[in-house]
């Protein structure tokens, strides 16, 4: 088929999956409770006629299609779940949760995926295995995400795929556009948690005690040059102190004061040099005022890295589709995370992006805001590109 054909393809199903979209949105579901979602997405997967399993990562959902004598295998996945954020979109179609919403277009991605899984079953000229992996809990934030609790349910093991492609939608960019990058595309992301333990006393008698809160505003200080004197000034590095807390009255110094930190690199190398230097830092830092450092270092989200050969396929799907001028063939990297890394690390594969909107126009608003809705103009875009590019690998 043509790239016209599958556009026509899709757009005979695009009201039916608009509506779809827009019942997902209405009753969104935090990480690994995703029971009606991957309900809904089991069900429709069987009536198309895919092998369906369900229960990886506890609320995952695979679906596979056999087609043809062909040995390649393909993986396509979508993300799931919602948001603990209240809804202030007004729209007609607005959550139904109340303090849950689907802030991140996981809905549209999901809706996208399905209608590519419906045409590619009704007009599956392809030869080879298909595996469309709806995953849990992306946004779950710690290296027990939805893409690792499937992967240590056996996702590759019973689905093994010879590349596996995801995509995301991007507010900031025109709608429509398609975005990818080789290399290094998405930051990890690590949390650190510290407790500096001092000694309290009166404030007017400062002599006799160890004063945590001084030790962390000169904590704070030093965590700062991290970044501009240990890092390559070349790479990419973010240290970010978003918490500090201490005290409840200006006259006594208390015992303790608490740090939360974000880190994130490109880089592996990079990323345990973060690790290494806040560690070494927070200790010298501590000694020096007279006090202790308790330190809890969680790794999280790897960082993710597109392989060249697939990227360079993706990038060609997109051309085709869009039109070169609707395709940016390397953008800038970006320091927000995604779980998907997990799969990369396994499977060789590429991540991309669809721009959501930019200026005023609708689509616009970034994710994870109350005011975001996922672009359905981008559901016809998205389910021919993730057809298409089936039919292409698997031949």
């Amino acid at each position: 088929m043509t790239v016209q054909d599958t556009l026509q393809a899709v757009r005979a199903h695009e009201d039916e999956f608009i509506a779809l979209r827009r019942d997902i949105h209405q009753h969104p579901e935090l990480p690994f409770k995703e029971l009606r979602t991957s309900d809904l997405v089991a069900a429709r997967l069987r009536d198309w006629g895919y092998h369906v399993e369900r229960g990886l990562g506890g609320t995952g959902v695979v679906g596979q299609l056999k087609r043809g004598d062909g040995t390649r295998t393909l993986g396509l996945r979508a993300d799931m779940d919602a948001l603990p954020i209240q809804e202030a979109t007004g729209l007609q179609y607005a959550s139904r949760n109340q303090g849950v919403m689907h802030a991140c277009g996981h809905d549209g991605h999901t809706a996208m995926l399905l209608a590519a899984a419906k045409v590619l079953a009704e007009q599956g000229d392809f030869s080879g295995t298909l595996n469309l992996i709806f995953q849990p809990a992306e946004e779950y934030g710690t290296s027990d995400c939805g893409a690792v609790r499937m992967i240590n349910d056996g996702l590759f093991d019973k689905y093994p795929c010879d590349a596996i492609f995801s995509m995301h939608n991007m507010p900031g960019w025109p709608q429509g556009h398609l975005i990818f990058r080789e290399g290094s595309m998405m930051a990890s992301s690590d949390k650190v948690y510290i407790t500096l333990v001092g000694h309290g006393g009166h404030g007017a008698v400062p002599h006799k005690t160890a004063d945590p809160v001084v030790a962390a505003a000169s904590l704070v200080m030093a965590l700062q040059t991290v970044v501009s004197r240990n890092v390559d000034p070349l790479q990419t590095a973010v240290v970010t102190v978003g918490v500090l807390q201490s005290g409840r009255a200006n006259n006594v110094i208390p015992d303790s004061a608490y740090l939360e930190l974000s880190v994130r690199a490109l880089d592996s190398e990079v990323r345990s040099l973060l690790q290494q230097r806040i560690t070494e830092i927070t200790h010298a830092q501590a000694q020096s005022f007279g006090v202790k450092a308790e330190i809890d270092y969680r790794r999280g989200y790897a960082a993710l890295v597109n392989s060249k050969d697939e990227t360079d396929f993706a990038r060609q799907i997109g051309s085709e589709l869009v039109g070169a001028e609707r395709v940016v063939l390397q953008a800038p990297p970006l320091t927000g995370s995604e779980d998907f890394a997990f799969m990369l690390e396994k499977c060789p594969g590429s991540y991309l992006l669809i721009g959501n909107g930019d200026g005023d126009k609708l689509g616009a608003c970034m994710v994870h805001n109350p005011g975001y809705d996922f672009n359905d103009a981008n559901l016809a875009i998205g389910a021919a590109y993730w057809t298409l590019l089936a039919r292409r690998y698997l031949v």
